[in-house]
């Protein structure tokens, strides 16, 4: 069975930031509006008055400061509260594949490879902006990359699933590099009328090269030595948007076709299983947990990562071992825990472990345990 490694990744943040403080004051002023407008039917108790939102409430709930976003005109308008992104040409780039190619080219570099080099390009992230071609064979051809290319969405886990892909595809022999991109465009399925959701998300790209270890020439590479997935169908945390959508043009555009969830029903269900799903794992590799020198974990919320992180590893855990990122980049869907580990394994030494782990909507759990090389 050919050995595997991660050889490189990369980051592309996008140009603008959104903080708490700017989505709050749009979204009290919008409250205000609603209020206002529906004084009556409020008064009457025929409508629910909306609640104001702060920044403090944000931070505590979540740990969330500030997001990046790729188009920042728009979202903090009371009239608009979505980004204006602008249809393109079919024959230009979409926005997904130039987020990609620019985490892609960071992480190319990082494994001393050229784009000739990679036979598989697979995109993996929340949603992709439209069905076919795929947005992976449209990077393929805009690089210059070999072989066949794919999409594949598994919410928030779809980075660790992709690199698992990645991982089985080489040691199955039907590729020798592969090219892991997650373009995360979450901004569009923000509901910013939302008090409970309009503060989660932020837009980002990473991507990292997964290799045959013998043909690795990376300073910084990482065997990959065990991988598990696990998924359990749960509407907990949903998107009804679809091209169905447009059979029911009552329906067409209604708040559910954006991203919401049950939060306390997720921490309730998904945490324990985060928690049984690592210590199968780590029990049948015969790993304890305090051998890990980082956990990289996914960036939804910092309480269930505290979570997960105590009940892994008890309570005298410093920072460095499960470091967050999401205060500012917010909730980047499958990303952040690429983020995470793109930024924070530069001390690792030969024979470290880490663990790179995503869990999110299906419900679905990936996780990764990586040795540097």
């Amino acid at each position: 069975m050919n050995k595997v490694v991660i050889s490189g990744s990369g980051l592309y943040t996008p140009p603008y930031s959104v903080s708490n403080d700017e989505l709050v004051n749009c979204y009290n002023s919008y409250v205000d509006q609603f209020n206002q407008q529906n004084a009556a039917e409020i008064e009457a108790g025929n409508t629910l008055a909306l609640a104001y939102s702060s920044s403090e409430f944000i931070e505590k709930a979540s740990g969330i400061k500030s997001r990046y976003v790729m188009v920042k005109d728009g979202i903090l308008d009371t009239n608009i509260m979505m980004p204006l992104i602008a249809d393109r040409p079919s024959e230009s780039l979409s926005m997904q594949a130039e987020m990609g190619i620019e985490a892609a080219n960071q992480a190319l570099q990082q494994a001393n490879l050229t784009a000739e080099d990679i036979d598989l390009v697979i995109v993996a992230c929340a949603y992709t902006q439209r069905a076919y071609p795929a947005i992976a064979i449209e990077i393929q051809q805009a690089m210059g990359t070999k072989g066949f290319a794919y999409d594949m969405l598994v919410a928030c886990s779809s980075a660790t699933f992709a690199i698992v892909n990645a991982v089985n595809a080489i040691r199955g022999g039907t590729a020798n590099r592969v090219l892991v991109i997650n373009p995360e465009l979450t901004s569009p399925q923000i509901n910013f009328r939302d008090r409970d959701s309009h503060f989660i998300f932020g837009d980002v790209a990473t991507a990292v090269v997964v290799e045959r270890a013998e043909l690795s020439t990376s300073t910084n590479a990482f065997s990959v030595l065990s991988t598990r997935c696990v998924t359990e169908y749960s509407s907990n945390i949903r998107s009804n948007f679809g091209f169905v959508n447009r059979c029911d043009p009552e329906n067409a555009t209604t708040s559910d076709k954006l991203f919401h969830q049950q939060g306390r029903k997720v921490f309730k269900e998904l945490l324990p299983m985060i928690y049984q799903h690592l210590d199968a794992q780590f029990t049948d590799e015969q790993i304890k947990p305090e051998e890990f020198k980082r956990l990289w974990l996914h960036q939804a919320n910092i309480n269930m990562n505290l979570f997960v992180v105590k009940k892994l590893l008890g309570d005298n855990v410093e920072p460095t071992q499960a470091p967050i990122v999401l205060d500012e980049y917010a909730n980047t869907a499958s990303a952040g825990s690429v983020i995470a580990f793109h930024k924070f394994n530069q001390d690792f030494k030969t024979g470290d472990l880490g663990l790179l782990c995503s869990f999110g909507a299906g419900y679905s759990i990936g996780s990764i345990v990586l040795e540097k090389c």
